[in-house]
């Protein structure tokens, strides 16, 4: 960990006035990730982007679980953003599970809940992100002159330009310590099958709104997942956005934010 890090939780408000919304992001990335989103929530919105531990600006930790996690922005939220009041939530993949977490640990933070592609189960093989923290774990720092080097290294192992970017979005470089990553990645690795699973609920389900948002192309949801999605949060309505894959707010902004100000201006 660096400098730059927080002790707890790093934040970014974007608006100062209308409905508070919360954004927790996903693997690898930050809460700035979710930044013309919020911009155009405005005026009516006022945002809150949230770096999760381990990304960002935010802690490190010495391990990773959902229902810390989840307390973790509890205690963020409770002695500010939402000091006066229940929040809305919208997170994304990982950060959609602490989202849900969240709802069902603290639900007195939480009015609604969006819940962008992903579902409160296993989600199953992680081979994928195994590989690309592989891939990033193979880049010798001290001897990189520029970030551009560092994307020419990554192509052969990373073909995507856009998946490259994305998590070159995590390389810094500090005037005295030189190249380094803002996120843990030897925690993140170490810590997949946790961040695969979720969190064991025993308690009552959440008693507020829900949107479940999918990619029409994306994996995460199916509908073998309804059942417990619905035991969890029996007030959930499910959109599926056309044309996107995992990344829904990015590869349709437009379509993403429309259905949130249909949900959270209701």
């Amino acid at each position: 960990m660096t400098a730059e890090q927080a002790q707890g939780l790093h934040t970014t408000p974007v608006g100062e006035s209308g409905t508070r919304v919360v954004f927790l992001h996903g693997l690898f990335g930050q809460g700035r990730n979710f930044t013309q989103v919020a911009k155009a929530l405005q005026p009516q919105f006022a945002s809150l982007l949230v770096d999760l531990p381990n990304h960002g600006r935010s802690a490190w930790t010495e391990e990773f679980d959902y229902a810390d996690t989840a307390d973790m922005v509890a205690e963020e939220l409770r002695g500010g953003f939402a000091a006066d009041g229940p929040v809305d939530v919208v997170g994304h993949s990982m950060g959609g599970k602490v989202a849900m977490a969240l709802a069902l640990r603290h639900p007195d933070l939480v009015d609604r809940l969006v819940v962008v592609d992903i579902s409160p189960v296993d989600s199953g093989d992680m081979s994928e992100f195994e590989h690309l923290l592989g891939a990033l774990a193979t880049l010798d720092l001290d001897d990189l002159t520029r970030r551009g080097e560092a994307d020419e290294r990554l192509a052969e192992l990373v073909r995507s330009r856009q998946v490259r970017g994305f998590l070159l979005q995590n390389l810094r470089e500090h005037p005295e310590e030189g190249w380094h990553w803002q996120a843990n990645l030897d925690l993140l690795r170490q810590e997949l099958p946790a961040l695969g699973g979720f969190l064991e609920h025993t308690g009552d389900p959440f008693d507020g709104r829900v949107l479940w948002v999918a990619g029409a192309d994306s994996p995460y949801v199916q509908p073998e997942h309804a059942e417990r999605m619905r035991a969890l949060f029996p007030r959930t309505t499910q959109v599926t956005i056309k044309d996107a894959g995992h990344w829904v707010h990015s590869e349709q902004p437009e379509a993403f934010v429309s259905a949130l100000r249909i949900f959270l201006g209701a």
